[in-house]
């Protein structure tokens, strides 16, 4: 599939503060450095994470159960304006915290199986500026790369994570660190 403009929406200005959003966001989210084994080795994953959703919205990735924390108000504001804009509907957002260059996120596509289908999700980003790559899913050439910047919405929509792959590469030259919300949609178990 060709990378279709349509499958990625990227958007300005979508935080007013973005600024005060991060430093609210950095001291009062519940944020959590779990271990991650590849290819035989552990280790803490290159970044912090925590979850937030309606109730039974779990998620897991890499075979890291995230636990759930209740929607924090701030972010529940978010949501709904993401949902406004997009005119798409979210249970549950990932938050990833880059302290700074050198923590990053591999390359990955999306697709976990709690997922619902057609899988879209809605990126905020707070702090730093950091490229975010893209490449064709079982290829190594980066193919496209769009620099977040802080405040920003980036929109991935559907059928953008089956034929595609994304990362956010290490950057030595980067001192600052970065906030990014991931709003998805994931089945809700008892």
């Amino acid at each position: 599939m060709e990378f279709k403009d349509d499958c990625l929406i990227y958007r300005l200005n979508f935080i007013k503060d973005p600024r005060e959003m991060y430093g609210l966001l950095k001291s009062q989210v519940n944020w959590r450095q779990d271990n991650i084994t590849l290819f035989g080795k552990t280790h803490a994953i290159p970044r912090y994470h925590a979850w937030y959703g309606d109730p039974g919205a779990f998620y897991k990735y890499s075979r890291i159960t995230i636990p759930i924390n209740d929607w924090h108000p701030v972010i529940k504001e978010i949501k709904t304006e993401v949902e406004k804009v997009t005119k798409l509907k979210f249970n549950s957002v990932l938050l990833n915290y880059y302290r700074d260059g050198l923590d990053s996120n591999g390359w990955h596509s999306d697709n976990e199986s709690e997922l619902i289908k057609p899988i879209h999700v809605a990126s905020v980003s707070l702090g730093a500026i950091r490229d975010m790559q893209f490449r064709r899913v079982g290829l190594t050439k980066v193919e496209r790369s769009l620099s977040l910047e802080s405040g920003s919405l980036l929109v991935m929509k559907s059928p953008l994570q089956e034929y595609w792959q994304h990362q956010i590469p290490k950057r030595k030259k980067v001192n600052e660190g970065r906030i990014n919300l991931t709003f998805r949609l994931v089945s809700i178990s008892s």
